[in-house]
């Protein structure tokens, strides 16, 4: 029977007095791999901090792999959203991936360990032969890719992805989520997404956030559960492998 890895029970979170999450309850199993979506302030990024343990809960409970979030954190693996950077910075492929190894060893140096966590981690996400280029260099995939072999390096048992895609083209976007369908044959993996579309031929279930929290097997989304959570009609773009003379198919919901 496999593990619960994440428990949230009756967990209610506010700014002042805006309520941005409100009695949430649900759990994760190990090895699952899990949509995180919902409308822009609907409270996906407060969960997902929560669950970081960089937010406490006004009211209820979260343990991550079976104590408080903080305490599990050395066991977690983060990918935040990338961000604008300085070209100019003189940081390798491996210089950024062995940012994953900070705080593993008893201070000092990296080790001959560190190394190697490290170079299996850039072979685990096919980057290995880019290992001595400038980070700057690589294109926006191998960037994201490179921040997944950071996160895989620092042997975590969990991994959170905020927005893995944002920023890639649709080929990048394909291979990404390719590759972490391959790393959830061993680890339980979180993906925040505003693409429900998308993200719901990976995953095996949504956690469906707009101040109250609701999960879902992706069999059950459908036009109605898409417009409970966005409060709204959305057009949603489908995604095949290839598309039509006449282009993309939209659905409107």
């Amino acid at each position: 029977m496999k593990k619960t890895v994440i428990d949230v029970q009756n967990m209610s979170f506010s700014f002042g007095s805006l309520t941005v999450l409100e009695n949430v309850t649900f759990s994760i199993k190990e090895r699952e791999m899990i949509g995180v979506v919902g409308p822009n302030g609907g409270g996906k990024t407060t969960l997902l901090r929560l669950m970081l343990g960089l937010l406490k809960p006004d009211r209820g409970s979260i343990t991550v792999l079976g104590n408080a979030p903080e305490k599990s954190s050395h066991r977690i693996g983060y990918v935040p959203q990338q961000r604008l950077f300085d070209p100019l910075f003189p940081v390798s492929v491996l210089d950024v991936v062995m940012m994953g190894r900070v705080g593993k060893s008893w201070g000092g140096p990296f080790t001959r360990e560190d190394r190697e966590h490290a170079a299996q981690a850039l072979r685990d996400v096919d980057l290995y032969h880019k290992h001595q280029e400038a980070f700057a260099d690589l294109s926006g995939g191998q960037r994201q890719r490179t921040l997944i072999a950071r996160a895989l390096a620092s042997s975590a048992e969990l991994l959170f992805f905020d927005e893995p895609t944002a920023n890639v083209d649709s080929f990048a976007e394909q291979n990404i989520y390719n590759l972490l369908s391959k790393l959830n044959e061993k680890l339980t993996i979180i993906v925040v997404s505003h693409d429900v579309g998308f993200v719901s031929k990976y995953v095996s279930s949504v956690v469906c956030v707009n101040r109250l929290v609701h999960i879902h097997p992706t069999s059950e989304i459908d036009g109605k559960n898409i417009q409970d959570i966005y409060g709204a009609d959305l057009a949603m773009v489908r995604h095949d492998h290839r598309c039509s003379e006449k282009g993309h198919t939209w659905v409107n919901f």
